[in-house]
């Protein structure tokens, strides 16, 4: 049950970062992010009642992962924003390598021989992408798609932050329940978006941003796929390494959709390499 689980988180995840695109265009990354987890945690304000109970101690962890995410969103939509969706979606499975090293460094997880490979392949595929033939570089700038290095860098940092994350989660779920994960996340997440906007000032258009309907999308999807993450993370048997591998089947979604909505040129490429790295999660999961 937990990999189907993860495997929904991974669609959803992939969907979440098209509707982060549309949201965009309409509002500012702090407008969106504030907006979004806000709009989140209204939605599980429900279950508050579910959510008390937790040993102190967790509160502060909570409230860590809350600011290691609250990093990792403000890189990751900065990218997206800046960047085509197919490449950041190939970008995004780096994560799985920064996620395997937590798993085995901290949780003392094993890698089998299927790993090992599965790991190989998706180092490969990472590689392959950075060395594009010289016919598809001068493509993407032609097709004004050449993205500065500094926005790959914030994807990057945003999927090494994520896999910080998602070791958190692992931990805690062996102590508290996905409602208090959950809720308090949310909760913690959203006073650290409206402290960075008070303390930098931003300008806030608060009515546009409350009527974008992406904003909106983007909050029922998040609220069902940590959901499912997090029950996922709970269960007996689950592996953060594992796991890490199949929540990367959003990439597929995310480079078809730059294809198909965005109207990205010189995505075969992108392709080739998704399907190494998709290759290398398949025999990692085996």
């Amino acid at each position: 049950m937990w990999v189907w689980l993860v495997l929904l988180y991974g669609i959803l995840k992939g969907v979440r970062e098209i509707v982060k695109k549309k949201a965009l265009e309409k509002n500012s990354t702090i407008e969106v992010l504030f907006m979004y987890t806000f709009l989140s945690f209204v939605m599980v304000l429900p279950s508050a009642g579910a959510a008390m109970g937790a040993e102190p101690r967790f509160y502060f962890y909570i409230a860590l992962k809350s600011f290691v995410i609250f990093l990792a969103w403000m890189c990751s939509f900065r990218a997206i924003k800046r960047m085509p969706i197919s490449l950041y979606g190939v970008l995004d499975l780096s994560r799985v390598l920064f996620a395997t090293m937590f798993g085995v460094v901290v949780l003392q997880e094993a890698l089998g021989f299927f790993q090992v490979m599965g790991l190989i392949f998706v180092s490969a595929g990472l590689l392959l992408l950075k060395y594009r033939p010289r016919s598809v570089r001068e493509a993407a700038a032609l097709s004004g798609e050449a993205v500065e290095v500094r926005y790959v860098v914030m994807a990057f940092a945003s999927c090494l932050l994520n896999a910080v994350s998602g070791l958190l989660d692992k931990i805690l779920m062996r102590n508290i329940t996905s409602s208090q994960l959950q809720f308090w996340y949310l909760l913690f997440l959203t006073a650290f978006y409206l402290l960075y906007i008070l303390i930098a000032r931003m300008p806030i258009n608060w009515r546009r941003a409350f009527g974008n309907q992406w904003v909106w999308l983007l909050s029922l999807l998040i609220v069902i796929a940590d959901r499912a993450l997090f029950v996922a993370n709970g269960m007996e048997g689950s592996r953060v390494t594992v796991m890490t591998l199949l929540k990367q089947a959003g990439c597929i979604v995310t480079i078809l959709a730059g294809r198909f909505l965005f109207k990205e040129k010189n995505t075969t490429h992108k392709l080739v390499c998704a399907a190494v790295i998709i290759a290398g999660i398949v025999i990692g999961v085996m």
